[in-house]
């Protein structure tokens, strides 16, 4: 039965793709024909978290199926005008599948559409070459130490350790591709180096999209690199509420500034990017707390339009330090499992393609991220605690039109935030390239149509809040990827709202004249009257949510009755076995937390140093 499936599959998937395309303008560039879409729609399916897949193919055939009674044709064999009438009868309908399963094509069409004329066909990228990068592992291997994850916790935890003369594995369930493989905020980036290609979802009545790295670098390697510290009431939260130890703001200030130097932390050596200061200048206007956020970028090209040179994520900083240190990294390599044996953890794992291996250690530093590393410990049977906290900053958005232009293709990261209501609720400018102006249009598909004439006058703005909901990971049986819940509070819903009414404020005030919110069913916004028309509180299933920030999944602290770690990370009720990661934060910071992420991970990996003494030996070694 598979291969007819398979058969019918892409007859369904090549029918929806096409009535997307169509209908979004006529440039040259975006007209058929549309195979690339196509492939690339099978290739994202094929990629989803594997526990959806089986209901995400019942339903497209179900879909093409239901022509048969509409019409006497499946959908892909109707004529474009009947297909095109049932797919706004799903996209309209009051059931959240029929409207997810239109949405979940439409965004993918509409990505791959809008990416033709920057993405041209390009070699497949090479991975980075090391004599400490193992590519073909043993069946067998030994070390002292290992770090799961290479994001910003585990890079740097490898890094230091392996700095100190440790004996260091490094296992990354992601390939080692360098920074220049694709373009920043491409769908080939989101091919080669987001997690299910970008696919992942936290399930509940309000559905939101989050993205993880998977590969060298994690995180650091596809996110903007705006940088924040924690702010010293959360460290103050955290340290009264989760009794964390040594977590003073003068306690974290060495930490916070060692790791801003190994980052080049700055701020912008030439003027932000318009649709940046249009932003600024509205908050401006309305007398709010609006601030330039410094990135970690190694300027070296001066430059009047865009910043040039480099982001210094993990791939470009910590992680060639680690393996000049003689650190081994391990790409490519998924933990399934972990258990102790005597005083050594035995950890299994599985190297892509297929090659089933066994790591013997000392100590293990989960760094995984606020997602993998619960699903891991939960696969182990570690479960204290351990997924049942999940935070995250839930964001909606809304896309501005001018009447100048403020976008271009050389634009970058802009990098103004409104701070004035944090830290509860936030307000910043997103990428805005036309691929994501696209997706941000969904909801308004006239205005879609005109993007390529349109784009370079409009940007992205978002409102993100700090959200009183929790949520949860959890393995599930038989599947490899980890199941995300998470649960809006009915505050969080106001709060969002709340969020786009202010954040459609200072639009109008800097100018701006269309609003597009992020709202199924949203109209446009002409003026400052309309907001009225604005929810005063977000109503379940009907805005597109995401968040690019994750954590709390494993809050550490001394208090044994809400905490699955102590104050350094390290697992209550075990030796030698540490989690170093975002999972530890123990609230939302209200900010980009990667600061946090990497000064508690120094602060702990010093800390593991100190309490235990260097055993390393010869029998040691990775071997």
């Amino acid at each position: 039965m598979e291969q007819p499936n398979n058969f019918w599959l892409h007859d369904a998937v090549s029918a929806l793709a096409y009535s997307f395309a169509k209908s979004n303008g006529e440039n040259p560039a975006i007209q058929p024909p549309f195979n690339d879409l196509t492939g690339f729609i099978l290739r994202q399916r094929a990629q989803m978290p594997d526990y959806l897949r089986g209901p995400m193919l019942a339903a497209t055939l179900g879909f093409d199926t239901l022509g048969l009674l509409k019409s006497g044709k499946r959908f892909h064999c109707q004529p474009p005008e009947l297909r095109q009438r049932q797919i706004t009868a799903w996209k309209n309908s009051s059931a959240g599948f029929k409207r997810d399963l239109i949405r979940y094509f439409e965004s993918l069409a509409v990505l791959a559409l809008h990416s033709r004329e920057i993405e041209q066909s390009r070699p497949a990228p090479l991975t980075v070459q090391d004599k400490n990068v193992i590519t073909s592992p043993a069946a067998e291997l030994r070390a002292e130490i290992v770090v799961i994850g290479s994001g910003p916790g585990g890079a740097i935890t490898a890094c230091l350790l392996a700095e100190t003369g440790r004996d260091v594995l490094l296992v990354e369930d992601g390939p080692f591709y360098p920074l220049t493989s694709c373009a920043p905020f491409s769908k080939d980036e989101m091919l080669q180096k987001y997690r299910n290609g970008g696919q992942t979802v936290a399930l509940g009545r309000n559905k939101i999209a989050y993205v993880e790295g998977r590969c060298v670098g994690g995180g650091s390697e596809i996110n903007s690199g705006l940088y924040h510290r924690t702010p010293p009431e959360i460290l103050e939260r955290w340290r009264k509420e989760f009794q964390v130890e040594a977590l003073s703001e003068a306690e974290m200030r060495p930490h916070f500034e060692t790791c801003e130097r190994d980052v080049s932390v700055s701020p912008l050596p030439w003027p932000a990017p318009a649709a940046s200061l249009k932003l600024h200048e509205g908050a401006t206007r309305l007398g709010w707390k609006s601030l330039e956020v410094p990135r970690w970028f190694r300027y070296t090209v001066a430059n009047t339009h865009a910043p040039k040179g480099t982001r210094q994520s993990m791939s470009e900083t910590f992680v060639p330090r680690f393996l000049r240190a003689g650190g081994k990294l391990l790409p490519q390599t998924r933990v399934q499992q972990f258990w102790q044996e005597g005083a050594k953890w035995i950890l299994e794992a599985r190297h892509h393609p297929a090659n089933a291996i066994r790591v013997m250690a000392d100590a293990v530093f989960l760094c995984a991220g606020a997602v993998q590393t619960p699903a891991l410990l939960r696969r182990s049977g570690i479960g204290r605690h351990v997924g049942d906290s999940l935070q995250m900053h839930p964001t909606i958005k809304i896309v501005a039109q001018f009447p100048e232009a403020v976008n271009a293709a050389d634009m970058g990261v802009p990098v103004h935030q409104v701070k004035e209501f944090a830290p509860r609720l936030s307000f910043g400018c997103s990428i805005s390239s036309p691929a994501y102006l696209a997706l941000g249009l969904l909801d308004h598909p006239q205005a879609a149509r005109e993007i390529t004439r349109t784009w370079t006058r409009m940007a992205i703005y978002y409102a993100m809040i700090t959200s009183e909901g929790r949520g949860s990971v959890r393995t599930l049986p038989g599947f490899r990827d980890p199941l995300v819940r998470y649960r809006l509070t009915e505050n969080d819903r106001r709060k969002l709202a709340d969020g786009l009414h202010k954040l459609a404020q200072i639009l109008f005030e800097s100018g701006a004249t269309t609003l597009y919110p992020g709202l199924a069913h949203g109209q446009k916004l002409l003026q400052s009257d309309d907001l009225a028309r604005l929810p005063e509180i977000l109503p379940d299933g009907m805005a597109s949510l995401m968040t690019i920030h994750l954590f709390s999944s494993c809050p550490m602290g001394e208090d044994p009755s809400r905490c699955a770690t102590d104050s350094f990370g390290r697992v209550h009720g075990f030796k030698n076995l540490f989690v170093n990661d975002a999972s530890l934060l123990c609230t939302a910071p209200g900010v980009n937390p990667q600061g946090s992420i990497m000064a508690l991970a120094r602060r702990n990996t010093f800390h593991f140093l100190n309490k235990i003494p260097n055993k390393l030996s010869p029998a040691h070694r990775v071997a």
